[in-house]
């Protein structure tokens, strides 16, 4: 199964979701992100969502921005994303109903309504903003796997 996470710039969140969301899952899971916009194309996670992530064992800092494409569309089986905004980009994208199919919101599908629904984007904050992100992106994250995990092994047996 392919999934991906999606926020506005690849930089913060989604870099954050993937590797949280990699650490809990198997290897024949893959697991990527991307953004909506191509302004950080290229560039790593920012430092503040990598010390983060370090600090619990996760390893985002050789990941690369880079923005989602139409081919991501076919290409994932899920596709979260960080917030209505991204959300409604991304669902533009679609060019029909399966691909649609594909994109929800994170914390909607993992069945969690922080405040609006959404996670913030951390960028104009200080650290303990991207530790605020990071644990809602945790909860998100652990109880999306699981339903992947029970929906994996109802397909193998």
């Amino acid at each position: 199964m392919k999934i991906l996470m999606v926020c506005l710039g690849n930089i913060c969140r989604s870099p954050l979701a993937e590797g949280i969301m990699r650490s809990k899952l198997p290897g024949d899971f893959i697991v990527d992100s991307a953004g909506t916009i191509d302004m950080h194309q290229g560039s790593n996670p920012d430092k503040r969502s990598v010390k983060t992530a370090s600090k619990y064992g996760i390893d985002i800092s050789r990941q690369t921005s880079r923005p989602i494409t139409t081919k991501d569309l076919d290409d994932y089986d899920k596709i979260y994303c960080m917030d209505l905004s991204n959300f409604k980009n991304v669902i533009s994208m679609a060019q029909n109903e399966e691909q649609r199919s594909k994109i929800s919101l994170l914390m909607e599908a993992a069945g969690l309504n922080h405040a609006s629904g959404e996670v913030p984007d951390p960028y104009w904050d200080e650290i303990d903003g991207f530790e605020k992100v990071y644990h809602q992106l945790d909860e998100a994250c652990d109880r999306i796997a699981k339903k992947l995990l029970i929906q994996k092994s109802t397909i193998n047996n």
